[in-house]
């Protein structure tokens, strides 16, 4: 059993950063892509960033310049690091890894961690 564990949410003033980690545990043979999603209520949940086990990264436009997305393979562990916090920001953010176990590749997610940006 796999598990995706996220942690760093929390509130903040405008302009402020934080950083979020995800943990991934369990029969772990490989980890592909990590990602980081988000979603507004009522509205699809949308891509933030990722990155390949190489290290590539990608960004949505929206946090291009302002989020940074990080790994470290050794602890199975991803990161986004957020600059320059706008109150549109404010959401739930999923962390998803894409995994190869003994049952096969298939993509997990966490549980979510809320992010507030507010005065």
């Amino acid at each position: 059993q796999v598990q995706l564990v996220e942690s760093g949410g929390g509130l903040v003033q405008p302009g402020g950063s934080l950083r979020l980690s995800c943990a991934a545990s369990g029969s772990i043979f490989s980890i592909y892509t990590m990602g980081w999603y988000r979603q507004a209520p009522g509205k699809q949940r949308e891509l933030v960033a990722t990155i390949t086990s190489g290290g590539r990264a990608n960004y949505a436009d929206s946090v291009q310049g302002r989020f940074t997305i990080s790994r470290d393979n050794a602890k199975n562990t991803v990161y986004l690091q957020m600059n320059s916090l706008k109150p549109e920001d404010t959401v739930v953010y999923y962390c998803n890894a894409d995994i190869r176990t003994l049952r096969g590749r298939e993509v997990y997610w966490g549980q979510g961690t809320q992010v507030t940006v507010s005065s």
